[in-house]
């Protein structure tokens, strides 16, 4: 019932655009998560009979089908993230060119069937809402790991943990996806160093995409390598870098790339949104690639991976981590 209202939904609208004037042959509409798919033989051959239309009724569908898997890549070349949707409108399907879209009758495009799942939100931003992993509550490290997998050397004290320099860095046990993270991190108090030898430290996702953690308060440095850069990709919108030894934040959307199932090409690449501290600093910014020290970025197809904190040196600390899955 979901995909179906989904994808009539979709229909509806991607009609009303499209406007077509007449259909004499069964019109397959294929949309791959969401998304018509305009470069498909299949499409290309039905739309060239599209002239005009103002609205399409969703009595005029005459079948609605889901590929997925094997089934969806052999006819699309992919099976896309919810797979490939079809729909077939009925043969001779008369369309009114007087009826406009404000003639719609709005119930047609209320949906009740389907509800979003009912959280508990935290007391405060940084308090994690009911459907939250947390990842670190201040004791332990049992959601950790050092990057062998083993267990995990920083130090844990004050409700914080800290990076031991030379134990390398550590990663979640457990893998993810899409994610809404919240991490809490402070540079030391006592400044040493300049530039990137300063309270140097990264959040990576997928192991693979770094958000620069780094003293950048007073702290002249390159631009996409300061704190709140997607490294070497993206500077922050502003910097809102607190003083050494205080307590910041971090507020991360990451929409990790989506890679074909057959040749293994970028589909879509990866997107972080990032609020520092309260204030919006990447706005739903794509990356071109894994986030290099050295070299171009270069996509190539991966599975899900950890959430990893980098060892760069500095005794970093982190506190109040948490993670919903998107």
């Amino acid at each position: 019932m979901k995909n179906i209202l989904v994808l009539s939904m979709a229909l509806l609208s991607f009609l009303v655009k499209a406007q077509v004037k007449h259909f004499d042959f069964d019109s397959i509409l294929c949309v791959l998560d969401g998304k018509v798919i305009k470069n498909s033989d299949v499409i290309r051959d039905s739309l060239d009979h599209i002239v005009s239309i103002k609205s399409v009724k969703i009595e005029d569908i005459q079948s609605l089908r889901i590929l997925k898997g094997k089934a969806a890549t052999d006819k699309y070349g992919d099976a896309g993230k919810n797979g490939v949707m079809e729909v077939v409108l009925k043969k001779n399907t008369p369309v009114d060119n007087d009826h406009k879209r404000d003639a719609i009758d709005p119930k047609s495009t209320q949906v009740w069937e389907l509800t979003p799942n009912v959280i508990s939100a935290g007391k405060n931003p940084a308090e994690p809402p009911s459907d939250a992993i947390v990842l670190f509550d201040g004791k332990n490290l049992l959601e950790w790991a050092s990057e062998s997998r083993e267990e995990a050397k920083w130090q844990v004290k004050n409700d914080a943990v800290t990076v031991v320099a030379g134990t390398g860095a550590i990663k979640t046990k457990r893998t993810f996806g899409d994610v809404q993270l919240h991490i809490e991190w402070r540079t030391p108090a006592e400044v040493k160093g300049d530039g990137q030898n300063r309270g140097n430290s990264g959040v990576f996702f997928q192991e693979k995409y770094e958000l620069q953690v780094l003293d950048s308060y007073e702290n002249v440095t390159y631009s996409n390598g300061q704190a709140g850069a997607i490294y070497k990709q993206h500077i922050p919108l502003v910097n809102v870098s607190r003083k050494p030894g205080e307590w910041q934040t971090y507020d991360v959307v990451f929409t990790a790339p989506r890679f074909s199932q057959t040749n293994g090409r970028i589909i879509e690449p990866a997107y972080m949104t990032v609020f520092q501290n309260g204030v919006l600093i990447h706005n739903h910014v794509a990356l071109t690639g894994p986030t290099e020290n050295q070299g171009l970025p270069v996509y190539a197809p991966h599975e899900k991976g950890s959430i990893m904190l980098q060892d760069h040196g500095a005794p970093v600390s982190y506190r109040n981590i948490w993670i919903r899955e998107l």
